[in-house]
């Protein structure tokens, strides 16, 4: 059956791809490498709340998990009864309507950062089922009719901060990175460094442990795994650290210091270097070698720089630059392969929104619900600036010709 299923879906799938040029599925934070690039094409430029709008539906619930895109379904994550019953929402693509909308987990709520919610880490899908995280870290996949597949509560999360992170998906496996604190001292994984942060694979079709990567000495984070080296690596930063681990064994390969609790930005790839923000204390912008084994520190840190340290947002790789919004909210483009700023830019209002890169251009979009648009390249090119009067902090996905931005009220689908 699962041969006959694979082949059946890979034939439908294949037969969407062929009948427009604009069917790239957004399926996980941050889109198809986890960097915030998209493939698609001839996407707007200019919108309001007004213009430009194909849809617009009001969001039950509360959460700040992006929008995933499969096909013609839209997955979102909400809570309800002020935090305690987890919601998966399915939304038609096409006109925003809600197919279905699933209770699949009740947890108990607790302490949070205020820009945080009980449901902020953004689902992933593989086109079968639906994997989502929710505050206490239990993990939940769903079928596409909205039926629970599997429920892993392993790991009993705890964070001052709240949860962050979100799921990806390797090798079959639901992974997903859990750096809290301890709930007898909140100083201990916070401010004290512990060695109880753990980076969890769960089998993609059961539910079931695979394997726990352990971080050793670190402290609280919030930072989305990426895969790169032709997804031969996981990168996964905590506070204190970035590691680069064996996606199948979840064996710790590499590991570098970098001092900072409650680090947020996702890294980056390219041109064989990885792109990374430190929390607080000591914020700096590192650019690290891959090939290392062990502690490498000392070796494998192709450069530092401390001005226009990614605070929220996660950073942008365009070759050949680097962009990163400061705490200070300021813009930065750095040159990649040596760290040296090439230009910033003050911006108006604040930043926790991950950018993109598609059609040629970037997108910023702002807490207040602005979008900034600019040519990447070594001045800074304003485009347009794209108001949609609402608070925004999920990222934004780019699928089918369009964009999706979840505010505190509502989804939009934004087209020409």
């Amino acid at each position: 059956m699962k041969t006959i299923f694979g082949i059946t879906f890979c034939f439908v799938f294949c037969l969407g791809s062929c009948n427009s040029v604009q069917a790239e599925n957004w399926m996980r934070f941050r889109g198809p490498t986890g960097q915030g690039i998209s493939t698609e094409k001839e996407l707007p430029v200019k919108w309001s709340n007004t213009e430009n709008i194909k849809w617009k539906m009001e969001l039950p619930g509360k959460g700040w998990s992006s929008p995933i895109v499969f096909e013609d379904h839209i997955f979102i994550t909400a809570s309800t009864e002020e935090g305690v019953s987890c919601q998966v929402i399915c939304i038609n693509r096409k006109d925003g309507s809600i197919a279905w909308q699933t209770e699949v987990h009740r947890q108990k709520p607790g302490p949070m950062r205020k820009q945080n919610s009980y449901a902020t880490p953004t689902p992933v899908t593989d086109g079968k089922h639906i994997y989502s995280v929710f505050y206490d870290g239990t993990v939940i996949a769903v079928d596409f009719d909205g039926k629970i597949v599997w429920k892993n509560s392993e790991v009993k999360f705890f964070s001052l901060h709240g949860l962050g992170a979100s799921p990806i998906l390797a090798n079959g496996q639901v992974i997903m990175p859990f750096d809290g604190s301890s709930r007898e001292d909140t100083q201990i994984g916070w401010k004290v460094p512990w060695e109880k942060a753990v980076i969890l694979s769960l089998d993609a079709e059961d539910g079931s442990v695979r394997w726990k990567g352990e971080r050793g000495k670190s402290r609280v984070g919030h930072v989305t795994p990426i895969l790169v080296d032709n997804d031969s690596q996981l990168i996964s930063a905590g506070g204190d650290r970035v590691q680069g681990f064996d996606p199948h064994s979840g064996k710790r390969i590499w590991s570098i210091y970098s001092q900072g609790e409650g680090v947020t930005p996702s890294p980056v790839f390219g041109e064989g270097l990885i792109y990374t923000s430190s929390g607080f204390e000591a914020p700096t912008l590192r650019a690290i070698r891959l090939g290392g084994k062990g502690d490498v520190t000392e070796s494998h840190i192709a450069w530092e720089q401390k001005s226009g340290v990614a605070a929220l947002s996660s950073l942008l790789y365009i070759k050949p630059y680097l962009y990163s919004i400061s705490r200070d909210n300021i813009l930065h483009c750095l040159d990649a392969s040596s760290g040296d700023i090439v230009w910033r830019e003050r911006l108006t209002g604040t930043y926790s929104a991950s950018p993109v890169y598609a059609d040629g251009r970037i997108y910023f979009l702002s807490a207040e619900g602005e979008t900034l648009v600019l040519r990447p390249g070594a001045k800074y090119d304003e485009i347009a600036r794209n108001d949609l009067g609402d608070t925004c902090y999920a990222s934004m996905a780019v699928s089918q010709g369009n964009f999706y931005i979840r505010s505190a009220k509502s989804l939009f689908c934004i087209g020409k």
